[in-house]
């Protein structure tokens, strides 16, 4: 993860005062019958909020139109995170604190309606740790940041995928294997892929992630058992 200055941005508030409302709907069917809520990545430390021209969000934008394009995609709502920080801002956690907010409003806007997460880099780490919200079936975690010692407890009886490419020098492939061991030693059904490039920013071989999370994301809704359903997972 990378670091820069912090600007303050006063707590809870969005522009000229406005409340902060993290959850960005970009479809909505009359029913639908789940939900994909996407997480962008962002810095280890910025108060300030993100920049007009947000990289890590654009970043998505492909995984949300590759899902929205499935054959279930008609069926999906579609969301995404929008954080009050640009950084992860080290005990505040600011990331995963809008996360667990935005899965509050759409439990809210959209009872019961079952909800996989997608999050990239700063973004996986917040989908993992609000992975044991209610409404949330299962997580898919890209290329995420995984430091020592993330809890995992809360993981118990959900589907965890975490796709890294070893070679990524922004945020560690070994930490997302560790993590996922000890998820599963807590009871989760974590699985782990090797992708075989990508780096950090996925952009090579970008449509090969781009498929992989919507496999993974219909095998997630549909019950499907994941290592059966999708070639490369692996169920360690």
């Amino acid at each position: 993860m990378t670091t820069g200055p912090a600007r303050p941005t006063a707590p809870g508030s969005g522009a000229r005062g406005v409340p902060h409302r993290p959850l960005v709907i970009h479809r909505a069917p009359d029913t639908p019958r789940a939900a994909v809520l996407l997480l962008h990545g962002g810095r280890a430390d910025g108060l300030g909020p993100p920049p007009r021209l947000n990289l890590p969000a654009l970043r998505m934008r492909p995984f949300r139109s590759a899902v929205s394009r499935a054959p279930s995609g008609r069926e999906l709502l579609l969301a995404s995170v929008r954080y009050r920080c640009r950084g992860w801002n080290g005990p505040r956690a600011d990331a995963a604190r809008d996360a667990r907010q935005a899965l509050d409003e759409l439990a809210a806007h959209a009872a019961n309606l079952p909800v996989v997460l997608v999050g990239h880099s700063m973004g996986g780490r917040a989908a993992l740790l609000t992975g044991g919200h209610p409404a949330v079936r299962g997580v898919v975690a890209l290329a995420p940041w995984c430091p020592p010692g993330e809890p995992v407890a809360h993981l118990r009886d959900r589907t965890v995928v975490l796709l890294h490419d070893a070679d990524d020098r922004v945020t560690d492939a070994e930490g997302s294997w560790l993590l996922a061991d000890r998820a599963r030693q807590a009871g989760a059904r974590a699985h782990t892929v090797a992708m075989p490039r990508g780096g950090h920013t996925m952009l090579r071989d970008a449509s090969h992630w781009h498929r992989m999370t919507v496999d993974l994301v219909a095998a997630l809704l549909d019950g499907v058992p994941v290592p059966h359903a999708i070639g490369g997972v692996r169920p360690e």
